[in-house]
């Protein structure tokens, strides 16, 4: 089985690889590219994300044919995707960091700015929190509820159907910060960078 990390120069996703080769100990083919035949012909996806909503859609865009790729693989062939950070947030219709930029639209809804209630909640939100798991997902297969994840983000996902909200967050209210539709995972959070928690989360995925 090919697992395949789409690196379209999204900042430093080192951590996502090593994470990714860790647990797939040998057993698993983990490719790291932006082939478009090699991510079409892959079992499953990664889609990292570090940075703005805004510079990674730019930088999938800037790279010939890779956003038809990915509708391809997900909406049409209904293959398994995980979205991670910015990576999820790019599931939605439209976000509004730096400026109004076009998501992919998978997953309707938009990406905005965590209400800081005046300065109460710090932003970005970084370091560990406690999500809540509202569905049985197939990612948090054998995930215990309350567990705590490491998250760095300053904006959210907000969904138009709360019903793929697989958990949330409380962080000046509840984010959603994992979701689950179909043949599309994506987490707020960084599984690779949240202990033997989120490398479960990464097991979990790779043996849908």
């Amino acid at each position: 089985m090919n697992v395949t990390i789409v690196d379209y120069n999204s900042g430093n996703i080192s951590s996502v690889i090593n994470s990714f080769k860790e647990v797939a100990n040998d057993k698993v083919n983990i490719e790291v590219t932006s082939d478009l035949n090699k991510i079409k012909l892959s079992d499953k996806l990664v889609l990292p994300g570090q940075g703005s909503f805004k510079s990674c859609v730019d930088a999938l865009n800037s790279i010939n044919g890779l956003v038809e790729i990915l509708n391809e693989f997900v909406i049409n062939n209904k293959k398994p995707l995980l979205g991670i950070c910015v990576g999820l947030q790019m599931f939605a219709d439209i976000g509004y960091e730096e400026t109004e930029t076009k998501g992919l639209g998978w997953i309707s809804g938009k990406v905005s700015k965590i209400n800081n209630q005046n300065n109460k909640y710090k932003l970005p939100h970084i370091g560990w929190n406690e999500i809540n798991i509202l569905k049985d997902s197939k990612i948090f297969k054998n995930i215990e509820n309350n567990s705590h994840m490491y998250f760095v983000h300053s904006y959210e996902f907000i969904p138009n159907d709360k019903s793929v909200a697989a958990a949330t967050t409380d962080y000046s209210s509840n984010i959603v910060c994992a979701v689950e539709k179909e043949n599309i995972f994506g987490t707020q959070f960084h599984p690779e960078k949240s202990d033997k928690t989120g490398l479960k989360i990464i097991d979990n995925f790779i043996n849908l």
